[in-house]
């Protein structure tokens, strides 16, 4: 019959969950130990429990070697002739016991015992933990909450406890003690001081053992489950594909009315979901995946590096990205490719900035820019800033280093290239612009005109009427007529137009000479002809 002690060491190895010999193995060890304090000595020390009685001892033990030469260890060996005079029988390599006496083991004995008897159970524990759920990964578990944490919350999983770090909940749920959910095992850490069995609510394997609870399509294999992209309390998407052409996969996981994907939305705490049709076809998919947003067109852009490129409509740029680029980024999860994502507005102006790259793009010297002065240009053009364009897309900063230009400069600068493009605050005055290519154009003889006489010209020049009525004028109408023109130009704006009215001057002089000529030969022949 087995001793009282060793009744308690079966007892407590099936609490534990460990093999009553390696609490044995812990009682002994212990034993040897405090042994081995109290006699202070360095030799090797071992002890033994009798199952009947209960009875541990403790005793030295020697190695015996061959000759003298042999011994390395005085105090733990020991010559085969040494050994023989005790012990006749004994070989090489054999022990040769020496037993304590344990009944002078005291209270701070017993407690050193004791610590260690701990320290072996529990390590004997986690040992067993570690051995039962090692292999178990990513299994969902049914657990119970036994405690809060500040940060974690403890589990109890039957045979050991487990622990959920703060980064694998969901930020919609809140548990009380003693309720039941569905965990996933993550993984066994050795090293953990507490429990040791870490567990996730926050895994996509969650979903997908959910899923596979309520949908008996997905039981059966007749949808399968291709890919599942989750942020957890936000958003999950999931890509489902059937083999069976009748069964619609979406609808399936959907159920009627909803019923099926909302029992899984209640279990995740009110967690939307996105049931996607899976697609082979990586553009079609991508399409899907940015659902609920649509898409206007998907490309490769790099098959390697699994790059696409998604372009939107304007108005469905911020939709496709959602909030904090949720959207895109699970739908790049779910397809495991980079996803560049961009509005029609965007692609346009880079299409249209790779085209003026290819044409070498517009190189307008800096010199057109008639608001800056010579003194600016030279600082300009010896900083290697020669062209309009390079000098409007730099920034205040980037012109101040120039040598030579200060704040104020670079204010008048800005101002300068503004209105080279055309662009005028309120309040800021437009230059009048004049052509004096079209002021030519209109003062020299077109193609069919070079036979005008004098009298079509002053028409057309002083706007005094047709060439019949300029014959029939007298000098004193003309010469007044000049005389309201000079007034008008000098009162003009458009100071371009004084050169080539003096251009003109000569042509007019001479055509008044010959109109004064006219009109006296008129006047005499009236008097002939009274």
């Amino acid at each position: 019959m087995a001793s009282v002690l060793y009744q308690s060491i079966e007892t407590l190895s099936r609490d534990k969950g460990i093999e009553p010999a390696v609490v044995v193995g812990a009682v002994e060890d212990a034993i040897a130990l405090a042994t081995r304090k109290y006699y202070k000595t360095q030799e090797n020390m071992r002890a033994e429990m009798d199952r009947e009685t209960g009875e541990i001892r403790a005793y030295v033990f020697k190695t015996v070697v061959e000759t003298p030469e042999q011994v390395e260890d005085d105090i733990n060996q020991m010559t085969l002739e040494q050994a023989r005079e005790l012990a006749p029988e004994v070989e090489v390599g054999g022990e040769l016991r020496f037993y304590k006496d344990t009944t002078p083991l005291g209270r701070i004995a017993a407690q050193m015992a004791k610590q260690v008897i701990f320290q072996k159970v529990r390590e004997a524990e986690r040992d067993t933990v570690f051995n039962e759920y090692n292999h178990r990964a990513g299994e969902v578990l049914t657990a119970t909450v036994k405690r809060l944490e500040p940060m974690d919350v403890i589990f109890d999983l039957g045979k050991a406890e487990a622990r959920m770090p703060k980064r694998e909940q969901s930020r919609l749920e809140q548990f009380a003690v003693g309720e039941r959910v569905r965990v996933v095992l993550l993984r066994v850490d050795r090293a953990a001081k507490g429990p040791q069995v870490i567990v996730s609510r926050a895994a996509p394997a969650l979903v997908q053992n959910l899923f596979q609870s309520e949908v008996p399509e997905i039981y059966d294999g007749t949808v399968s489950i291709r890919a599942i992209a989750r942020e957890a309390g936000e958003r999950t998407k999931i890509a489902v594909m059937s083999r069976d052409k009748d069964v619609d996969p979406v609808g399936a996981c959907v159920g009627m009315k909803g019923m099926r994907v909302q029992s899984i939305i209640r279990e995740l705490r009110g967690e939307k979901i996105d049931i996607i049709e899976f697609s082979e076809e990586i553009t079609t998919f991508a399409e899907k995946a940015l659902q609920p947003a649509k898409v206007s067109r998907v490309s490769i852009t790099d098959l390697a590096e699994k790059q696409i490129e998604v372009i939107v409509d304007d108005t469905q740029l911020s939709l496709a990205i959602g909030k904090k680029g949720q959207n895109v980024r699970l739908a790049a999860k779910l397809l495991q490719w980079k996803i560049d994502i961009k509005s029609e507005e965007e692609k346009r102006q880079e299409v249209e900035s790779q085209m003026q790259a290819m044409s070498g793009g517009p190189t307008t010297p800096i010199e057109q820019v008639s608001e800056l002065g010579d003194a600016i240009l030279e600082k300009l053009i010896a900083a290697g800033i020669t062209t309009v364009e390079a000098l409007a897309d730099m920034t205040p900063e980037q012109l101040e280093e120039v040598p030579g230009i200060g704040e104020k400069t670079v204010e008048k600068i800005s101002v300068a290239v503004r209105h080279y493009f055309g662009q005028y605050e309120e309040g800021e005055e437009r230059p009048v612009a004049v052509s004096l290519a079209s002021e030519r154009e209109a003062a020299e003889p077109q193609e069919g005109s070079m036979e005008k006489t004098p009298e079509a010209i002053l028409a057309e020049e002083a706007g005094i009427g047709t060439a019949e009525e300029v014959s029939n004028l007298s000098a004193e109408d003309i010469a007044d007529s000049e005389e309201i023109d000079s007034v008008s130009d000098a009162f003009s704006d458009a100071d371009a137009r004084e050169e080539q009215i003096e251009l003109d001057n000569d042509s007019v002089d001479s055509l008044v000479n010959e109109s004064q000529e006219n009109s006296d030969e008129g006047i005499d022949d009236g008097n002939d002809r009274g």
